[in-house]
């Protein structure tokens, strides 16, 4: 993943302000979920909508957070890992961060050589949201986000009003449920929730051993660039082949320094946009295993290859292949592409991404 320059917390507070359609002073903070028991808990900040932090049990009750982040504001304002943020307005890369849509020409922020990558360099994990709704209370308690990206903003056409709920659907259930409304003008869509996830705890070394299952019989080839090739080819025979549990570092590259690992989109088997089974996660010493359902045709599967001597919660260090993220999305760079799912959604039109993980032990 491409690493920005860091900029000082209140610099970027005031371009996020400043970029809004109306920039009024809105408060951000960090807020808690808890399921009744008390042994499995989320935090979220609406800086970004940004998933903080997850408590759940191991196989002994241990309680554990199993993504990384920081403690404070700051760390996300200056991060460059989009940890635990809502990513758009298109996740992954567009390539020569340039498109035609209806027969116009639109050219995008460059932030990852020629391409432009996670919505640009101020995307929504870069901005402040707007709380809607905290419900802190119940069996099923849930908090929702607003933010209104303007035409034009990153190079995007049209407004685009998005909502995103955080919700404890479950004992050990988070749902995430992204919904954006064009308003004005037809836009590409493509948001995801770019958490860092080590079942072991954040920060507790690397998920090598992790066992991962992928219900994808099917990825897409990239280039030199990491643009995709427009290829959709069998994983069989592959290092790309999880379709069975395997360990994470089982046939990947290791490349010390970074780079190496997985940065890829696998295609989810089923129907397109019926909510399935992604993937499964264990990770053997704890015996915290995740369980992730979507209803989008694509996941990245990213094992932190660029992660590195990165500070984080409770005085951790994160290191390169120290977490993996599994963000469901549509296709990268389906703009670039027509032979894959369109990612389109014109005015009136509602995108909808919905997110389950599953906990157990």
């Amino acid at each position: 993943m491409a690493r920005a320059a860091l900029l000082p917390v209140a610099l970027l507070l005031c371009l996020a302000l400043a970029g809004s359609a109306n920039a009024e002073r809105k408060p951000v903070g960090f807020y808690g979920l808890k399921n009744k028991k008390g042994d499995f808990s989320i935090k979220v900040t609406n800086w970004g909508a940004t998933l903080v932090s997850v408590l759940v049990p191991d196989c002994q009750g241990n309680l554990a957070d199993v993504v990384l982040g920081y403690d404070t504001l700051r760390g996300y304002v200056n991060g460059t890992g989009s940890f635990g943020a809502t990513v758009g307005r298109v996740v992954n890369r567009i390539a020569k961060s340039r498109f035609v849509l209806d027969g116009k020409a639109y050219r995008l922020f460059r932030n990852d050589g020629n391409n432009s990558i996670h919505g640009g360099h101020r995307g929504f994990g870069k901005v402040i949201w707007t709380v809607k709704e905290y419900v802190r209370g119940g069996d099923t308690p849930y908090i929702t986000f607003f933010y209104h990206s303007f035409d034009g903003e990153q190079g995007f056409p049209g407004d685009l009003d998005v909502y995103v709920t955080y919700q404890l659907s479950g004992p050990y259930e988070l749902s995430i449920r992204m919904n954006a409304t064009a308003t004005s003008k037809a836009t590409p869509v493509n948001l995801a929730n770019h958490a860092y996830w080590n079942l072991a705890g954040h920060g507790s070394g690397d998920v090598l051993e992790h066992e991962l299952q992928l219900l994808a019989s099917r990825y897409t080839p990239l280039d030199d660039t990491k643009i995709p090739t427009g290829q959709v080819v069998p994983v069989a025979g592959t290092m790309y082949d999880f379709r069975a549990p395997t360990p994470v570092g089982a046939h990947m590259e290791v490349v010390a320094g970074g780079g190496g690992g997985y940065d890829i989109n696998f295609v989810v088997d089923g129907k397109q946009d019926a909510m399935r089974k992604v993937a499964f996660v264990r990770d053997p010493e704890s015996g915290r295993a995740l369980e992730l359902w979507a209803n989008q045709p694509g996941v990245q599967l990213y094992t932190s290859n660029w992660v590195s001597n990165e500070k984080g919660k409770a005085g951790k260090v994160y290191e390169q292949y120290g977490a993996l993220c599994l963000e469901t999305q549509a296709y990268p760079d389906a703009v670039n592409h027509p032979e894959f799912p369109s990612s389109i959604v014109r005015p009136g039109q509602v995108y909808k991404h919905d997110v389950l993980f599953k906990f157990s032990n």
